[in-house]
C-alpha cells in the first residue's frame, strides 16, 4: 500500500491504518462508527480519553466507547471505585457498565458481577408477579442480561449465574450485605428512593468498584418522593472517589431516529407529574 499526499495527512492516514489494523485484533468487522473513532484520533481528537477495545468473552465482540462522553464514562469508572452516570435513553449507560464489568471478570480483576434494579417501573410488588423469584426479577433486568448476551455465550452467562459468579438481584435484596472483589451495577438508579440509595452505597466491599446508571428524565417514583440518583449527584460531587459522569444526547449511539426522537421530546425537560397521570389515565 502506498500513501501520498501532504506530510501531515499521510502521517494521520497511516496511523488511522495502524488504529483499523489493530482494532480487527478485537472485532469481527469494521463498521462506520469505527472508522471515524479512528479517523478522529488519528487527528488527536482523542482528548486523552482511552478508545481501546474492552475484552469480553465473545470472541470478534470487543466492546469499544464511541464518543467523548463514553471515553469519559469508561474512564470514570477504571480510575474510580464508584461512579455515577446519568443520561438519556441510547447514550450506552448499561451496556458500557456490563462491558466493563464483563473485561475485569474475564481479566481476573474481579471474582464476581452483581447486577441490581429497583423493581417499581410498573407500579406493582415482586410479590404479586408469577413464578419463583427469578422469574419475577427476570423482566426488570432484562436490559442488562440483553448486553451480557452480546458479551458472553449464552451457557457461560448461565453457568456463571448458577455458580453465583453473576448475580441479578432486585435492589431490596441488598440490605445487608458487603460485597467484595465484585463490580456492582445499579440500573434505572432513577426509581430509587434516598434512603434505597444509601442503603445500595453501603454494600460496597474491598476490592469492588460501583456503577449507578440512570435517566434523570423518566423517573417513575410516587409524586413527592425524591429520586436517588439526583440526590447521590448533590451529595456525592467532590468526594474523592466517586466520579459523576452525565451523558447527553451527542453521546447517543442507538439507531439515529432516537436521537431524533430525544430531541423532539426534550431530553432536559422533565415530565410533571401532572403529565403521567393523564398519559397513565390515557
Amino acid at each position: 500500500m502506498h500513501l501520498s499526499g501532504a506530510a501531515e495527512a499521510v502521517t494521520q492516514a497511516a496511523e488511522a491504518i495502524e488504529l483499523l489494523q489493530s482494532r480487527l485484533r478485537t472485532v469481527s468487522h469494521i463498521d462506520d462508527d469505527i472508522v471515524h473513532e479512528a479517523i478522529r484520533r488519528a487527528r488527536g481528537g482523542n482528548d486523552g480519553q482511552s478508545a481501546e477495545a474492552l475484552s469480553v468473552y465473545l470472541q470478534g465482540a470487543g466492546v469499544v466507547a464511541k464518543t467523548d462522553g463514553q471515553r469519559q464514562y469508561v474512564g470514570a469508572v477504571q480510575q474510580n471505585d464508584l461512579t455515577v452516570c446519568v443520561g438519556p435513553a441510547g447514550t450506552g449507560k448499561t451496556y458500557l457498565a456490563v462491558a466493563m464489568a464483563v473485561s475485569l471478570l474475564k481479566t481476573e480483576k474481579i471474582r464476581s458481577m452483581v447486577l441490581v434494579r429497583p423493581a417499581v417501573e410498573a407500579g406493582e410488588k415482586l410479590g404479586y408477579l408469577p413464578g419463583d423469584m427469578q422469574a419475577k426479577v427476570n423482566p426488570y433486568l432484562r436490559p442488562l442480561f440483553d448486553a451480557m448476551h452480546d458479551m458472553m455465550p449464552f451457557e457461560q452467562v448461565k453457568k456463571y449465574i448458577q455458580n453465583d459468579i453473576i448475580e441479578v438481584i432486585p435492589l431490596a435484596f441488598m440490605r445487608g450485605r458487603t460485597l467484595n472483589n465484585a463490580v456492582i451495577i445499579l440500573d434505572e438508579a432513577q426509581n430509587t428512593t434516598v434512603r434505597q440509595m444509601l442503603m445500595f452505597l453501603t454494600r460496597l466491599g474491598h476490592g469492588s468498584k460501583m456503577i449507578v446508571t440512570g435517566d434523570d428524565t423518566q423517573i417513575d417514583l410516587p409524586v413527592g418522593r425524591t429520586s436517588g440518583v439526583i440526590d447521590a449527584i448533590h451529595r456525592l460531587g467532590g468526594v474523592e472517589g466517586v466520579a459523576i459522569v452525565r451523558l447527553t444526547e451527542v453521546d447517543i449511539v442507538r439507531h439515529p431516529l432516537v436521537k431524533r426522537v430525544v430531541d423532539a421530546y426534550g431530553a432536559n425537560e422533565t415530565w410533571s407529574d401532572t403529565e403521567k397521570s393523564d398519559e397513565e389515565s390515557g
